[in-house]
């Protein structure tokens, strides 16, 4: 990958595993590379991981993707500084072992695993659309299949009710809290919200889409993996792609020549692949848009 210079992009999460490839990556094909970051020690080890020939081309900027203010503060940077952006990709997003919520009273993976990319395709508008850029978001195949141990039985999706919803903080609620499926649902969000924005974008030339990387030897599979199966951690790790393998699907979506154009799909490890029913519904895109436009007006 090559001839990215002076294209700008944004990468969230770049500070964990995959991530940190994906910035590092588009920083030596001679992009200039935005993230946003909430913890200073692991911001000054992506520096490092860059190295100091290539510092120039990091603009890190301090903020919290899980808080409204932050993002919207952050978003505002972004736009103040660059004119226009090229490769949004959103790959930041974490699994929870337990019910959190955010300084904004949203369920954690609600509010970093979903409106952290809503808000950047959103609050970042105008420069995506002066880059007629393309846009990833990093999602994960739980959505298909919600099941920790898929030894028999058929998949069972993620589900999406926003019957009776009229606050994004009454979903993923305590009773009957599952954090496997809470963090199935955030992606199946990401995923149904991008197809509703991929369409509005198409006349700008600007590009939405969505991938699985694969099952990535990453920090959040130490909360995914099953309690039965842990103590063969290290065993099944060895099995996983590396964070290398999972950025390069990614880049893949986001600077292909042969993807230009592609809009509103679902990659499965670089394979056009489906999507529960329910995130093709386009009364569901649209309510789910409205409540996370209700989100980020408060």
């Amino acid at each position: 990958m090559t001839g990215l210079s002076p294209r700008t992009a944004v990468v969230t999460g770049a500070t964990g595993g995959m991530g940190k490839m994906i910035a590092a990556a588009l920083i030596d094909a001679g992009a200039r590379v935005v993230t946003i970051a909430r913890d200073p020690a692991r911001a000054d080890a992506l520096r490092a991981h860059v190295g100091p020939d290539n510092q120039h081309r990091l603009d890190i900027i301090p903020g919290d993707l899980s808080r409204r203010d932050d993002l919207r503060t952050a978003a505002q940077v972004i736009e103040d500084r660059y004119e226009q952006i090229h490769i949004l990709v959103n790959n930041a997003g974490a699994h929870f072992p337990d019910r959190r919520t955010s300084a904004d009273g949203v369920e954690m993976h609600i509010a970093l695993d979903y409106l952290a990319a809503y808000g950047l395709m959103t609050r970042l508008g105008a420069p995506l659309r002066r880059g007629r850029a393309r846009v990833v978001n990093v999602a994960s195949d739980t959505l298909n299949d919600t099941r920790q141990l898929k030894l028999a039985g058929k998949p069972r999706p993620a589900t999406l009710d926003l019957t009776g919803v009229d606050d994004l903080a009454a979903l993923n609620p305590p009773d009957g809290f599952v954090p496997f499926e809470a963090y199935a649902r955030a992606k199946l969000m990401t995923v149904t919200a991008g197809y509703a924005l991929a369409r509005s974008f198409t006349p700008d030339g600007v590009t939405v889409n969505a991938v699985h990387p694969g099952i990535v030897a990453t920090d959040i599979i130490d909360d995914l993996v099953p309690a039965l199966l842990r103590p063969f951690g290290t065993l099944i790790r060895r099995t996983m792609l590396t964070p290398t393998d999972g950025a390069a699907t990614a880049l893949r979506i986001a600077t292909d020549p042969a993807l230009e154009g592609v809009t509103g799909q679902y990659f499965n490890q670089g394979l056009a692949a489906t999507t529960p029913p329910i995130s093709h519904d386009v009364a569901m895109q649209e309510r789910l848009l409205a409540l996370s436009e209700s989100h980020f007006a408060t």
